[in-house]
């Protein structure tokens, strides 16, 4: 899951003042870790590769859809706000940039962008501000990331380019893909899983 620009103490791990960060309370790692989500998007991302093609992982994290893409022959780069998720993706061998969504990369640069954004409804008063917090929470809607990615996607698309996003069923599949279509980008729905919980979904946004 991605995440978002945030004030940050100087060793980038975050000010939440007396509060143990999030990663701490629930005794997991720093950096969201691949889970069904990430494989679900890594799969369908994978069959839609060709050796060559041009990929971004948006949100990256420990890199691992950008890895597994680069494992189909893909030229695949990460980007991430984390600088915890960044060196960890670096760890990973995974190219990695520091920067929020597709902002630092140049126009009609990559053949697919991949992104398991933050997509959780959260209250404001449930948020926990650490990096963890960030790459799980979606905002009251889930669409706290996923809106201004579609705003801004189509950008770097090359003139045949894709971008997947993984969204969940919490997060209204119907509700972003109305938005993408205001933004000028047609979308299909290409692989989905149930859970306890919720429905896991992938998108495809291409141009109109």
């Amino acid at each position: 899951m991605g995440e978002e620009t945030s004030d940050r103490d100087a060793d980038g791990d975050g000010d939440s003042g007396d509060r143990p960060s999030l990663a701490d309370q629930r005794d997991v790692a720093s950096v969201y870790q691949p889970a069904e989500d990430s494989d679900l998007l890594a799969r369908t991302a994978r069959k839609r590769v060709q050796a060559g093609d041009t990929i971004l992982d948006v949100g990256t994290g420990s890199g691992y859809v950008a890895a597994t893409l680069a494992e189909a022959g893909a030229q695949a780069v990460g980007v991430d706000v984390s600088p915890l998720a960044c060196r960890e993706a670096a760890d990973n061998g995974v190219p990695v940039v520091r920067g929020n969504l597709v902002d630092p990369f140049r126009t009609d640069a990559f053949d697919l962008v991949a992104f398991n954004p933050p997509y959780l409804p959260t209250p404001p008063e449930q948020e926990w501000d650490d990096w963890m917090e960030h790459a799980l929470s979606g905002g009251d809607d889930g669409r706290r990331l996923v809106d201004p990615f579609l705003e801004t996607v189509e950008r770097v698309l090359a003139p045949s380019g894709e971008a997947l996003v993984l969204v969940s069923s919490l997060t209204d599949p119907k509700a972003v893909r109305a938005y993408a279509a205001e933004h000028g980008l047609a979308s299909e729905q290409l692989a989905s899983e149930k859970h306890p919980y919720e429905a896991l979904v992938v998108l495809r946004f291409y141009r109109d």
